[in-house]
């Protein structure tokens, strides 16, 4: 934790250092715009992907470079600095970032996961049958883990006290391996990871009981666009344009898995365009198809939800904060309702 909140400072401290000079939007050059996926070359990286490679940000008028990165804290850091325009980073690890740096504050400008995707999995034929059955429990989890930080919030929302839980700091790899072997009660994993990760190392969906944050209690937003400041404030035009082609790459990968994952093949041919298809299929049944993005289109947020997602966060994190939604959200940069709108 220590280190993670040390990281978050520094980048707080060194936010603007180094960005480029702004580039004039909408003067016959493409304009230059650098995104972090926030993660490897996978399925929550393919409604960017399926954008980039259809010539949406190029007709917008953008040259979008799309790296990838190395998780939230990693990604928030990165955009704080002012190397990146804007990064797919949780919400809740931003909310960490600006109550640490009130002067640098960053927003989410499209909320990516509707349904918060951290969760807890157990072995179906074993002992625990319901969340409060975790209670003294073994599980892991490494302490940069979502799932492990938000895991209180959880607890609490259930009924029983996290403090007894004994958690596994073990690499990702090796960890899934040993929870197959049955060394660790329970496990702790965005729900699209754990599933296939698992069932990699032969332990299938039918074998596991998922227990979802969202669908206990929790009510926090899961990863959004996180963008800079400096590029909100200088090229709004661009930023604007950036999301409105990423609204519609993710609603057509959405309509479309088939089209995201082979978009994902086509910049990484390493990658498993099945298991890809089948992630992506995960992340849209479970964190993007709602009610709410139904009603809303994708990227929109609510003010309860929002303010929901400070709550939690700060229990959580055990934060002293007096943010406000307005500290941590803008809505200035969606497309308009029709342009976000789900397709059949």
């Amino acid at each position: 934790m220590m280190k993670r909140r040390s990281l978050l400072r520094a980048a707080g401290a060194a936010a603007f250092v180094g960005a480029a000079a702004p580039l004039a939007f909408g003067q016959g050059s493409l304009h230059k715009f650098k995104f972090n996926l926030g993660w490897k070359i996978e399925a929550s990286g393919a409604g960017f992907l399926l954008a980039q490679q259809r010539g949406y940000y190029k007709d917008a008028g953008l040259d979008v470079a799309i790296d990838t990165g190395n998780g939230s804290a990693s990604a928030i850091s990165l955009v704080a600095s002012g190397a990146y325009d804007v990064a797919s980073a949780d919400l809740a690890t931003m909310i960490e970032f600006n109550t640490a740096n009130p002067s640098a504050r960053l927003a989410a400008v499209a909320i990516q996961y509707d349904l918060n995707p951290n969760a807890v999995m157990v072995r179906k034929d074993g002992a625990i049958k319901k969340p409060g059955d975790l209670a003294g429990k073994t599980i892991l989890g490494q302490p940069f883990n979502a799932s492990r930080k938000l895991f209180p919030v959880f607890a609490k929302a259930q009924g029983f006290d996290a403090s007894g839980v004994k958690w596994e700091n073990v690499a990702p790899d090796i960890g899934d391996t040993r929870f197959v072997k049955g060394d660790f009660d329970a496990a702790a994993y965005f729900f699209f990871t754990g599933l296939l990760n698992l069932k990699a190392r032969g332990m299938g969906p039918e074998q596991l009981t998922v227990f979802r944050f969202s669908d206990f209690g929790m009510k926090s937003y899961g990863n959004g666009l996180i963008a800079n400041p400096k590029a909100m404030q200088d090229a709004p035009d661009a930023m604007k344009a950036f999301v409105k082609a990423t609204t519609r790459g993710w609603t057509e990968a959405m309509a479309d898995p088939k089209a995201g994952a082979a978009a994902i093949k086509a910049r990484e041919p390493l990658a498993n365009e099945a298991i890809e298809l089948e992630r992506l299929q995960l992340i849209v049944d479970g964190t993007m198809k709602t009610a709410e993005t139904q009603a809303n289109g994708w990227g929109a947020a609510t003010p309860a939800r929002l303010q929901a997602t400070i709550d939690e966060t700060v229990a959580a994190f055990g934060l002293k904060t007096s943010l406000a939604v307005a500290d941590i959200w803008s809505d200035r940069f969606l497309p308009a309702p029709a342009d976000r709108k789900l397709k059949a």
